[in-house]
């Protein structure tokens, strides 16, 4: 189990960096630098004291399982004079806009009940 974490690991040291940073690309003159928001994790565990347990009628149990989101954020433009401007994704940021909305409108809701009482 160990080694297979330490393999995971060392599969996906970079893959951040490279997700968030992707392949430039030239658009009429321009050149595009795609950016992202990239988050994973990777988790594992087993029963260590199972081996020998096996005659008390145990079983030995051991699992492990991982996921992650990438979220593009927007684009680094650099002219052809060098010019750097970012531009952002608006879909991406009204999508991740609207749950942080809807709390803040549900959390302003519950004090103003609270203040009525």
């Amino acid at each position: 189990m160990t080694e297979a974490l330490s393999s995971l690991a060392e599969t996906f040291k970079n893959v951040g960096v490279t997700r968030a940073y992707g392949t430039a690309v030239k658009v009429d003159g321009e050149e595009l630098i795609p950016v992202a928001l990239v988050s994973f994790g990777f988790g594992g565990g087993g029963n260590s004291e199972a081996e020998g347990a096996d005659t008390a009628g145990l079983e030995s149990a051991a699992g492990g399982g991982g996921g992650g989101f990438v979220l593009p954020l927007g684009v680094y433009c650099r002219n052809g004079s060098g010019h750097v401007a970012f531009r952002p994704n608006t879909i991406a940021l009204l999508g991740t806009l609207v749950p942080l909305v809807c709390a803040v409108g549900f959390t302003a809701r519950g004090i103003l009940r609270t203040l009525r009482r």
